[in-house]
């Protein structure tokens, strides 16, 4: 019995270090084929010029690497020329996912380059906002967190030759609204939508697109302070809606023909930007009278449910919810969140509730434009 445990212990001794063998074979190289070519994985930290992880000559024209001693597991790379400006990508440009190989015994992996990224230079963005919007400044003071912002402001075609007066609706993340040269990941076209809409409807309304503070962005759309990813993020949500109310909107209403009550000012923002325009409206009732939240973090700070169920005004207000159902995580469903703040919402007076699911919406300004629309048709009704 005890020649039995022995050997039972060796075998699982051995198979839980046992090491393993890439063969790593690159059959053909696109362009570029004379310069050094490296390997760039979990396995070397990703360095992209680890020396030691350079190609060889491997017969004819194909080059090689065996990468050594690994354990059994999953490993990830890619090729680079020294640099992940010069990594690989499709043969037309594309970003190309990371190679992996799950690795159970020694392995022969055979690839072809396509293409490497820095032969498809990113082309300049267009400068796409319409005549409408202007920058109102570049610097603008939020004395509460002793910073500056751009503030861009979108006018109704018609308000140079007229004397009315405008609804206001005041949006986060302004450099996605309006311009492709300044937004992240695509902008929303607030513009076009509302020159197309206010031409059609009749129905007018004078847009404030705030910038949002880069690195500051996380911080102050967010309320309340909370952990992300292992670090305490210090909540300036507070200070900076106290902006929005007290320095913002005032400056607005008196250089606009604006109209400054409750029932014509509305604010909207999508992610932490709905996170902190649903905070804004349940802090300010008497402010905003509308929000429009697209696609909201409220995992971020679950305390704004809370909030919702001592949310109270006599006064009619509209909350215009939106979530896609491709968005979220495996602990996360957006959608799920959604409905339990709409469902809070639903429960009181005076609050009217439109709740809009897109099956198939990612967390993108692509359906956020797409929605943006019927939100707007919403708003002005």
């Amino acid at each position: 019995m005890k020649k039995i445990f022995i050997f039972l212990f060796i075998c699982i001794h051995v198979f839980a270090h046992a090491q393993y063998n890439i063969r790593i074979v690159v059959n053909n190289i696109a362009t570029k084929p004379n310069d050094d070519i490296y390997v760039s994985g979990n396995f070397n930290n990703w360095n992209p010029k680890d020396e030691n992880y350079k190609l060889k000559p491997f017969g004819g024209s194909r080059k090689g690497l065996v990468v050594k001693d690994l354990a059994s597991g999953t490993y990830a790379f890619k090729f680079t020329r020294g640099d992940f400006s010069k990594v690989e990508c499709t043969a037309d440009g594309r970003d190309i996912a990371d190679r992996v190989i799950e690795v159970t015994t020694d392995v022969v992996q055979e690839c072809i380059i396509e293409g490497w990224k820095d032969d498809y230079p990113v082309k300049p963005k267009q400068y796409t906002a319409s005549p409408q919007v202007k920058i109102m400044d570049t610097a603008f003071k939020i004395p509460q967190l002793n910073r500056t912002r751009r503030i861009w402001v979108y006018l109704p075609k018609g308000y140079a030759t007229s004397s009315k007066t405008y609804p206001v609706l005041y949006m986060q993340d302004g450099q996605n609204l309006f311009n492709e040269q300044t937004a992240f990941a695509g902008e929303w076209g607030v513009d076009e939508c509302l020159d197309s809409l206010q031409k059609q409807t009749g129905k007018e309304c004078i847009i404030v697109g705030i910038d949002n503070g880069g690195v500051k962005r996380i911080s102050e759309y967010a309320p309340y302070d909370f952990t992300n990813n292992n670090q305490l993020i210090h909540a300036e949500g507070k200070q900076y809606v106290e902006f929005i109310v007290n320095t913002l909107k005032p400056y607005i209403d008196a250089k606009y023909r604006t109209q400054k009550n409750a029932e014509h000012t509305f604010i909207a923002g999508s992610s932490m930007g709905a996170l902190i325009s649903m905070y804004a409206e349940m802090q300010y009732p008497q402010v905003f009278g509308s929000a429009g939240i697209f696609s909201p973090s409220f995992w971020v700070n679950p305390q704004l449910y809370d909030d919702a169920q001592k949310f109270s005004t006599s006064s009619m207000h509209k909350f215009y919810f939106y979530c896609g159902g491709k968005e979220g995580t495996a602990t996360i469903n957006m959608c799920n969140d959604v409905n339990k703040m709409a469902d809070i919402i639903e429960k009181k007076t005076n609050y009217s509730v439109r709740r809009v699911n897109n099956p198939l919406g990612e967390h993108k300004e692509k359906y956020w434009r797409q929605e943006f629309a019927e939100f707007y048709l919403w708003l002005m009704e």
